[in-house]
């Protein structure tokens, strides 16, 4: 049975992804409730997106599937992990490159603040440290992705904090010009001031970017994207790593 089986997929093309399969690009996806995940994880999006992996609990490469922050050291329980940022991101960054895997390690909460994100916090820690995890695992880590700021929304020091997490994650994680990329606020009912200062990362440290949120609706009012508007930003996410990674 099995060599007909290993026949058929050569025939035929039919492949899928094992534990003893490594990404070719691996990416930190961070913050709070937005890449957790609260959009409504809709029937085509539940099954395993093909040419994507997950970094699991035992730090080994698994096919990646909704919800991608199960594995996630520091999040709220399972049942509030949905549809996030990653879904998307990880969708465009394959189907702009069919031949490349994506591998995701994704370790984000609800709720938290950029200021619990700081150098030597746990949330820094677990992140450097899952990134490390999965290049043992196999892969090289290309960029990081970072979706907060509804629980700073009018913090006056936001960029002076962000640029702070940029430069000391860089450093932990051995590389200085590591493409970043953060996204704004969603801005259905009205425009956070954070999201200008936002909007001034890539004007203040190198080789970073933001993503707009520009029209982008939400399904409780002006906090969580929708499902729609989860696989746009995530999209938009794709775009602008792809840019820098150029």
């Amino acid at each position: 049975m099995r060599y007909f089986s290993s026949l058929f997929a050569l025939l035929f093309g039919v492949c899928s992804i094992n534990a003893a399969e490594t990404p070719d690009e691996i990416y930190l996806l961070i913050g709070q409730s937005n890449m957790a995940g609260r959009a409504t994880i809709t029937p085509e999006l539940s099954g395993e997106l093909s040419g994507a992996m997950l970094l699991n609990a035992e730090g080994k490469w698994e096919a990646a599937k909704n919800p991608l922050n199960r594995y996630s050291t520091i999040r709220k329980g399972l049942n509030m992990q949905k549809l996030g940022v990653g879904y998307g991101f990880a969708r465009e960054m394959i189907a702009q490159r069919p031949r490349i895997t994506v591998g995701l390690v994704v370790n984000a909460k609800g709720g938290t603040k950029i200021d619990l994100w700081q150098e030597g916090s746990k949330f820094f820690n677990d992140a450097v440290a899952r990134a490390k995890q999965a290049v043992a695992a196999g892969g090289a880590l290309k960029g990081i992705c970072w979706h907060q700021g509804e629980s700073n929304a009018d913090d006056p020091d936001y960029l002076k904090k962000m640029t702070a997490l940029v430069i000391a994650l860089r450093k932990e994680l051995g590389d200085k010009d590591l493409p970043f990329v953060v996204g704004e606020t969603c801005k259905a009912q009205k425009e956070r001031p954070v999201n200008e200062q936002l909007r001034q990362l890539p004007k203040t440290v190198p080789h970073t970017a933001c993503v707009s949120a520009e029209e982008l609706k939400a399904q409780d009012g002006n906090t969580h994207f929708d499902t729609v508007a989860q696989l746009e930003i995530g999209k938009r996410y794709a775009t602008e790593m792809l840019k820098l990674l150029k």
